[in-house]
């Protein structure tokens, strides 16, 4: 019982929570990006082009950012860029695409967008391949 009610900070406990929330939110962003992937490949750019840059350059943005990014958060890898790329598109995707939406349709990028901020903030834990790489850098000095 103490230990439930504990405040203390767990160290392997925050790292393994860091790497369950990096592939489940990863992966389900994924699942928005994959398919996208599938259509630029297919060649099918047909996308809106919220920012004014026009709709093939919005839609490959888009697409670096669900998919490629996704899979760089899930591996732990730039994983505070991978964020800043993510928060941008969840930024574009709440405020600007469904900004005259209601809430309901805002709710998930939104939710989105929170975690991503959590992960720039807080990085991507022990068990990512970000922390490997700085152990190995570590080690040279």
């Amino acid at each position: 019982m103490k230990k439930i009610f504990s405040t203390a900070i767990n160290n392997i406990g925050v790292s393994i929570s860091l790497l369950l929330t990096r592939v489940a939110v990863g992966g389900f962003m994924l699942t928005h990006g994959f398919p996208k992937f599938q259509n630029l490949i297919a060649g099918k750019l047909q996308f809106g082009d919220p920012i004014g840059i026009g709709s093939t350059p919005s839609f490959i943005l888009v697409v670096f950012a669900e998919f490629v990014c996704s899979i760089l958060l899930i591996l732990g890898l730039a994983t505070r860029f991978a964020s800043i790329v993510l928060i941008i598109n969840m930024s574009v995707a709440a405020f600007i695409a469904l900004g005259d939406q209601p809430f309901a349709k805002k709710e998930l990028p939104l939710l989105y967008l929170v975690f991503f901020i959590g992960f720039l903030i807080i990085g991507p834990g022990k068990y990512a391949i970000d922390s490997l790489m700085n152990k190995k850098n570590r080690s040279r000095y």
